[in-house]
């Protein structure tokens, strides 16, 4: 099968308790499926793309509750390595409402995916010709010395099938320092045909103050990196060392969204990302019982759940 998109991450868990509670007067939590690259891979799938999904997850209901929910949105999680060991990595998030803000507390210390191997990943899906586009995240570059020679070997078996790089640089403070993602990221932004950094983060990462225009920061990743398209609004770039212009490119931009709580729709007042999976969508019937398949791996013994994709993309 010819994929659109091969996307590498870790999964996690998110935990909210419901109607801006504080996170110490919980007593009930939604439980959703995240992840920067779940999420992408997900919404690309809703666009009618051929996605697949490759991570290492616990072979326990937490794994497959992950793997069940990211099926049912049509990615194709038969190239997930499954394994008896480790855990699944879960965050906490406190939604709240003005003066309060928002507070995440991640829990994914010694997580399946952060042990993810070269060896883990599937070596026939990385022939030529077997999909369009790799695409990776800084997070998983952070994440653990294992999670990043994954994603650089992941990189290199790309390179030689001739596929394109998609990469979001992603930055997390609480996973690495700016100097640290400055030099870990130069690898992916090197070769990347498709590069995502915000403003802020091109800031931080390279010793820019917050203050600094736009254009000097585009001088300042121009000296990396020559061909760099940027702009908040997704209009202004700049393209082999050329001064800065305009580019008039439709870009959508969130400002609320309206969740389903409780039978009863209310707005939330903040910026969300624009696709939001939930695990109370009802799957379609294909992944219902889906079979597992023994999957060799001398080091830890894992397999590999074989969930059939969609047959359309209604």
């Amino acid at each position: 099968m010819r994929y659109d998109v091969v996307t590498l991450g870790e999964p996690l868990l998110r935990l909210t308790p419901p109607r801006c509670k504080p996170l110490d007067k919980a007593d009930v939590f939604e439980v959703e499926v995240g992840g920067s690259e779940a999420n992408t891979a997900a919404a690309l799938a809703g666009l009618g793309l051929s996605v697949a999904y490759l991570t290492r997850l616990t072979d326990n209901p937490l794994g497959k509750l992950i793997a069940d929910t990211l099926c049912g949105y049509g990615v194709d999680t038969h190239h997930i390595t499954w394994t008896s060991r480790d855990r699944v990595g879960t965050y906490y998030y406190e939604d709240a409402a003005p003066p309060r803000q928002p507070r995440i507390i991640y829990d994914r210390a010694g997580s399946a995916a952060s042990k993810i191997r070269p060896s883990d990943l599937p070596e026939a899906l990385f022939g030529f010709e077997q999909a369009r586009v790799l695409h990776l995240t800084g997070i998983t570059a952070a994440l653990s010395y294992a999670a990043n020679g994954t994603a650089l070997h992941a990189l290199k078996r790309a390179e030689e099938s001739n596929w394109r790089l998609s990469f979001d640089v992603n930055y997390r403070s609480r996973l690495w320092s700016p100097a640290d993602a400055q030099t870990g990221i130069e690898p992916f932004l090197r070769v990347a045909d498709l590069a995502f950094i915000p403003l802020r983060d091109a800031r931080l990462i390279y010793n820019q103050s917050d203050a600094t225009p736009v254009e000097r920061v585009l001088d300042a990743l121009g000296a990396y990196y020559p061909q760099t398209v940027w702009g908040d609004d997704a209009r202004r770039g700049r393209v082999d060392g050329a001064r800065p212009r305009r580019h008039d490119v439709a870009a959508a931009r969130v400002s609320r969204v309206y969740r389903l709580a409780h039978r009863q729709r209310r707005r939330v007042q903040r910026r969300v990302p624009l696709l939001r999976i939930s695990t109370r969508r009802r799957f379609p019937k294909p992944c219902a019982g889906a079979a597992r398949a023994p999957r060799s791996n001398a080091a830890s013994p894992a397999t590999s759940r074989a969930c059939p994709p969609p047959t359309s993309n209604a």
